[in-house]
C-alpha cells in the first residue's frame, strides 16, 4: 500500500498566504478563467484515468469497472458514474453551464422596490476548504471542486489519509493542471489538519464529505464557530429498505444486492438494512440467494470459493469492527462471511432473522446486509421513524399505496421506489440528509448544515456569497419622502398606504377534505368554463367571417 506524503507544517501559512493572494488578484472573476480551470481539471482526470484506476485499486482494491461505474451508459441515460467518468460529467456540466449559474438574478417584481433596481450579484466565498472521504476519494473531491471553482473560489483539498495512492496522485497533478495560486492540495492525518488549518486560517466555507460520525466528532472539537457555513455531505443514517411481500422479489433482490455490495459496501446511499414482514422473509431470501449466485458464481459448484474483484475494507481497523460484528451476530449467515486479514477482504455477507438490536445494525457503509422481519408495514416504519433521518429510503413495491405510506410517514434526503444507489447520479436532482438531531448537538454551532448535493449547480450554490444590492434614483426621495423625520401622524398613515401588507379575509376554520376538494373542484370548472367560452367566441368568429365573404 502507498505512503502518503505529507505536507510540512511549516508549509500551511504559506499556502495560506498564496492562495489569499491568488484569490485577492481577482483572476477568478473572469468567467473565461474559470472556465479554463474547469476544462483544465477534467483533463486531469481524463489524461490520468489508468493512473486513477491504479490508484483506487491500491487503496481499495476497486475493480476498474467500479471506478468506471455505469461508463457503457452514459451516452444514452440520464445518470453517471461516480468516480473517474463521472467526475468528468459533472466537470462538463459545470463548464457548459458557469456563465448562466454566474449571472445576477432580479427578485419577484415589487411595486414598492421596482425602482430602486434590486438585484442579487452571484460572487465567491474567498478561499474555502473541501475535505473528502475515503470512500470515493475521486468523486467526492473534484465534485464539489467543480463547484468551488466554478463559483471562482480559491480551493484547499484536503484527501482522506485512508486512501494514500489517491491522494498523492491529487497532491501531484493538481499543481500541474490547475492555477497553483488558486488550488492546493494538502495531505496528513486529521490531528495533523486540526493543528495546521484551524490555528491560523479562517475558511468562508468548508464542504465536508463525512462518511462517519466519529470524524464529524472530531471537527465539531475545533473553534467551529470561525467556519460559516459549514456543508456536511453525508448523513448520519444509511438507507433502510422496506420491502412489499407482493412485489417481484427476483427484481428487488438484485437490485438490493448491486447497491449494498458495490464498492464493498462503501458507499454513503447504500442500503443499511432490509424491512420485511416475516411471511415474506423466506421469499426473499430465497431470491437474494439467486442473486448473488448470478453476481458470484465463483461461490457455486464443485469447489466453491468466496467472491472475487470486491472492494475491501479501507484499512485494518474497519475490517476488525465488521469481521466482529459478523462473527458476533445472533441472526442466521446466509451467504458470505468469509474473511481475510491480510488483505482486509470481508466478503459480502447477507444475514437474516436480525433483530433490532443486533450489533449489525449499529453499523453502515459495510459489504454486510441484514434482513430485519418485521410485524407489517406500521412496525418498519415505527422503527424507522425513531432514528435519525437517513440519506435516502428506498422502497420496492407495485403498490402505488403501499409506497405512497411509507414516504408520507417517514422523512429521508431522498425518497426511492424499486431502485437504490443510483438516485444521487440523477442530472437534476438535489442529494443530500436533513439536518439531522445528532449531527445539530455534535457540531454545537451556528454553522449551516446543507448537506445539498453533488450536481455541480448545488454545489456552485454552496461556495456563492448572493450579495444584494440596489441601486436608487435620486427622484425616488418624491415617493418616499414620509421615511424622514419628522416622524408625523400623516407620515405613518402614507407609510401604511403605500407599504402595507393587505390580508385575504380572515379563516372561520381550518381547511376540511371537503372544502379542499370543492376548491380543487371550481378551479377545474372555471377552467372548463373558460375552454368553452373559448370555443363559442372561436365559432362566432368563424360564422361572421363567413358572412363577410
Amino acid at each position: 500500500m502507498a505512503t502518503l506524503a505529507y505536507t510540512p507544517l511549516e508549509e500551511i501559512e504559506k499556502i495560506r498566504a498564496e492562495l489569499q493572494a491568488g484569490f485577492d488578484s481577482g483572476k477568478t472573476k473572469s468567467i473565461a478563467f474559470r472556465k479554463y480551470q474547469l476544462l483544465q481539471l477534467a483533463y486531469l482526470i481524463q489524461d490520468n484515468a489508468k493512473a486513477f484506476e491504479d490508484a483506487l485499486a491500491s487503496d481499495l482494491g476497486r475493480h476498474a469497472l467500479e471506478s468506471n461505474f455505469f461508463q457503457t451508459l452514459t451516452n444514452f441515460l440520464p445518470f453517471y458514474s461516480l468516480e473517474i467518468t463521472g467526475s468528468i460529467a459533472e466537470i462538463m456540466e459545470a463548464y457548459k453551464n458557469v456563465e448562466s449559474w454566474a449571472k445576477p438574478e432580479k427578485p419577484p417584481l415589487s411595486v414598492n422596490w421596482m425602482f430602486m433596481r434590486p438585484v442579487m450579484y452571484k460572487e465567491p466565498k474567498g478561499v474555502v476548504l473541501i475535505i473528502s472521504p475515503f470512500n470515493y476519494p475521486l468523486w467526492l473531491c473534484a465534485s464539489p471542486l467543480s463547484g468551488a471553482i466554478a463559483a471562482g473560489n480559491a480551493v484547499v483539498i484536503k484527501p482522506s489519509e485512508a486512501c494514500p495512492a489517491t491522494a498523492n496522485l491529487l497532491a501531484e497533478l493538481i499543481p500541474k493542471y490547475l492555477d497553483p495560486s488558486l488550488a492546493r492540495v494538502v495531505n496528513g492525518y486529521f490531528a495533523f489538519l486540526t493543528v495546521g488549518f484551524f490555528s491560523c486560517w479562517n475558511f468562508p466555507g468548508v464542504i465536508s464529505s463525512i462518511p462517519a460520525m466519529g470524524a464529524l466528532e472530531r471537527l465539531s472539537q475545533q473553534p467551529l464557530q470561525r467556519l460559516s457555513p459549514l456543508y456536511l455531505w453525508s448523513s448520519v443514517e444509511n438507507p433502510p429498505v422496506f420491502v412489499d411481500p407482493a412485489t417481484d422479489m427476483q427484481l428487488a433482490a438484485k437490485r438490493i444486492l448491486w447497491g449494498k455490495f458495490t464498492n464493498g459496501g462503501q458507499t454513503c446511499v447504500a442500503p443499511d438494512y432490509v424491512l420485511v414482514p416475516k411471511a415474506a422473509q423466506e421469499p426473499l431470501v430465497e431470491a437474494m440467494k439467486t442473486a448473488y449466485a448470478n453476481f458470484y458464481p465463483e461461490t457455486t459448484g464443485d469447489s466453491p470459493t468466496p467472491p472475487q474483484n470486491i472492494t475491501k475494507m479501507v484499512h485494518q481497523a474497519a475490517f476488525k469492527r465488521v469481521h466482529g460484528l459478523v462473527q458476533n451476530t445472533k441472526g442466521t449467515i446466509v451467504v458470505g462471511g468469509e474473511a481475510d486479514e491480510a488483505t482486509k477482504f470481508i466478503a459480502p455477507t447477507i444475514v437474516k432473522d436480525v433483530k433490532v438490536d443486533d450489533s449489525l445494525m449499529s453499523e453502515f457503509s459495510v459489504p454486510v446486509l441484514p434482513i430485519v422481519p418485521v410485524e407489517d408495514l406500521d412496525a418498519g416504519i415505527a422503527y424507522v421513524n425513531q432514528h435519525d433521518h437517513p440519506l435516502a429510503l428506498y422502497v420496492f413495491s407495485q403498490s402505488e399505496a403501499y409506497k405512497n405510506k411509507v414516504f408520507t410517514s417517514t422523512q429521508s434526503g431522498s425518497a426511492v421506489a424499486n431502485e437504490t444507489i443510483i438516485s444521487p447520479a440523477v442530472t437534476g436532482l438535489p442529494f443530500g440528509g436533513l439536518d439531522t438531531t445528532r449531527a445539530r448537538q455534535v457540531l454545537n454551532s451556528d454553522a449551516s448544515f446543507s448537506c445539498r448535493t453533488s450536481l455541480p449547480q448545488f454545489g456552485f450554490m454552496m461556495f456563492t456569497h448572493l450579495r444584494a444590492s440596489i441601486d436608487s434614483p435620486g427622484w425616488i426621495d418624491k415617493l418616499l419622502a414620509f421615511r424622514f423625520p419628522p416622524y408625523t401622524p400623516a407620515n405613518m398613515a402614507k407609510i401604511k398606504a403605500r407599504l402595507g401588507v393587505k390580508l385575504p379575509p380572515r379563516p372561520t376554520g381550518p381547511p376540511t377534505v371537503a372544502t379542499t376538494a370543492s376548491g380543487a373542484g371550481r378551479k377545474w370548472f372555471l377552467l372548463a368554463f373558460a375552454v368553452a367560452v373559448l370555443g363559442a367566441l372561436t365559432k362566432m368568429k368563424n360564422r361572421l367571417a363567413v358572412i363577410k365573404a
